[in-house]
């Protein structure tokens, strides 16, 4: 009897030839395998048993059940090292495999060749994927190859191993073959589901109102497991008001997410994913009324969150305020509170999250045509000992109070990003601009004579020293950016000349 014992089952028989030919030949491995690559390896003189006759059971409903047998998954799936197991492997006559190639039939590529429905369908891999499964699952003692590609890697290895596998290979092996499944029971979702991809492993939440625009009406929520943890946005309960739609999602999380920063009381007011005023206060209330004051005129149709319970006083001041508010999410809500803002449930809609916590290191996803790019979020936090004094006069203690609140701000803003603050509270935002000077004079313009004192922070450094000079047409006390330009002396210098405080960070906060 053979030492090894391999399974080959390949839709794609790049290469299987010649390294089926080496297991057999270098490492004394018997060779089981089914249909069309029996027969390709039978031709090529190879001693090949078949799968059939390996199980004693029949091929059956025209090649859809040959592998799904104990004989095959028992042999893959048994521990090595539990004598239970290899004790009923000898009772029932079974023995191991300790290595499968499979690739898998080609759904994708029969989708895009226009194929019937029922073409489709009959493209669905069953015992390959299974197969692969059992193997990675028991990784630690067999070796599952869902690829070519790995051919002549693996060749390499077991000549330099002595007919060897290393546990490390074997592992990204594995890791290989999960997400080669994934990814074929992705486009299998989609074509079932009438183009609807899933990008990640996702439940559904809910179907949205409409997407972007009214005439995307395909939108939905979905909840990623290992994401959704407590006060993730896609976990709330909403108490009141109509469906959401995909931009009453994105606008709600950013808008939480910016209060999610501050452990004092605070509020953000949001519009298109950019905030037009946030602040903190010891006071709610407080809180509330700075960063409405930030910008009034953008508050209408605004998100509105609030990362402590929403008490009757803010509802109160919401409708003295007269404010059009789409969305309002916050941790809880006060009984008195909630049946004051259920009075314009018609068009409000109600969000609690429950008791807010930092978000834990979590991915960020970005769709682009043809795929995904991914990076890791931004939780980065820029505190008083990460801070760099640059110039010769140094920011007093207030100043540099607002400029580390400035800073958790314009993290937030959509790039170019330019955030002017005063007493813990936005007084100037320019966000989206092609030109920092550009962002800076919209900020300074919507500031006003509340520019004068404030504190600017720029999310990233400034190329040239045109922004401090802007910045100190309006009476702007102190500056917080990234520094790194080549042009660092020259603005450092500028701000030293109009005497104005500036620490760089070190790290940028681009948001795109």
């Amino acid at each position: 009897m053979a030492s090894k014992r391999v399974l080959i089952s390949v839709h794609n028989k790049t290469g299987i030839v010649a390294f089926a030919s080496a297991l057999q030949n270098e490492f004394d491995y018997e060779i089981i395998s089914t249909g069309g690559t029996e027969k390709v390896l039978r031709e090529a003189g190879l001693k090949v048993t078949a799968v059939q006759d390996y199980t004693g059971f029949p091929e059956m409903l025209d090649g859809r059940v040959k592998t799904l047998h104990p004989a095959i998954h028992g042999g893959l799936l048994a521990l090595r090292g539990n004598d239970q197991h290899l004790k009923t492997l000898v009772e029932q006559n079974i023995g191991l495999i300790d290595m499968v190639v499979v690739n898998l039939y080609p759904f994708q590529e029969t989708v895009a060749s226009g194929a019937s429905f029922d073409e489709v369908i009959e493209q669905i891999d069953i015992g390959g994927p299974s197969m692969l499964r059992s193997a990675a699952k028991n990784h630690q003692s067999v070796a599952a190859v869902p690829s070519p590609d790995w051919y002549e890697r693996l060749l390499v290895e077991l000549r330099n191993y002595r007919g060897y596998v290393l546990p490390e290979t074997r592992k990204e092996l594995a890791t290989e073959v999960f997400w080669i499944t994934a990814q074929y029971d992705s486009a299998i979702t989609k074509y079932l589901s009438e183009g609807h991809l899933r990008l990640f492993p996702a439940e559904h939440v809910q179907q949205l109102r409409y997407g972007e625009n009214p005439h995307q009406k395909r939108s939905d929520a979905w909840r990623i497991p290992q994401e959704s943890q407590q006060s993730a946005l896609i976990s709330c309960r909403q108490l009141e008001g109509k469906g959401l739609s995909f931009l009453n999602y994105w606008d709600a999380d950013a808008a939480l997410n910016m209060v999610r920063e501050f452990a004092q009381p605070a509020v953000s007011f949001v519009k298109h994913a950019n905030p037009c005023g946030l602040a903190t206060h010891d006071s709610l209330l407080e809180a509330f009324r700075h960063a409405l004051d930030c910008d009034p005129r953008s508050a209408f149709g605004v998100i509105i969150a609030l990362n402590r319970p929403v008490t009757l006083e803010i509802a109160e001041e919401m409708e003295k305020r007269k404010l059009f508010v789409e969305v309002i999410v916050a941790p809880s809500y006060e009984p008195w509170a909630l049946r004051q803002l259920e009075k314009d449930s018609r068009r409000l809609r109600i969000l609690e999250v429950g008791e807010l916590c930092p978000l834990g290191q979590t991915f960020d996803i970005k769709k682009i045509s043809g795929g995904y790019i991914t990076q890791d979020a931004d939780t980065s936090i820029v505190a008083l000992a990460d801070l760099q004094y640059v110039t010769s006069k140094r920011p007093t203690e207030a100043q540099i109070n607002d400029l580390l609140f400035a800073w958790k701000v314009v993290k937030h803003v959509k790039s170019n990003a330019i955030v002017l603050t005063k007493d813990q509270a936005t007084v100037g935002i320019g966000a989206g601009q092609m030109s920092r000077v550009d962002s800076t004079e919209i900020a300074v313009r919507k500031a006003g004579e509340r520019a004068k004192g404030s504190v600017l922070a720029s999310d990233a450094f400034f190329p040239f020293a045109d922004s401090v000079e802007e910045a100190a047409k309006y009476g702007i006390a102190a500056i917080i950016q990234p520094g790194g330009s080549i042009r660092d002396q020259e603005v450092i210098a500028k701000a030293d000349e109009l005497g104005i405080p500036m620490v760089f960070t070190g790290k940028r906060a681009f948001k795109h």
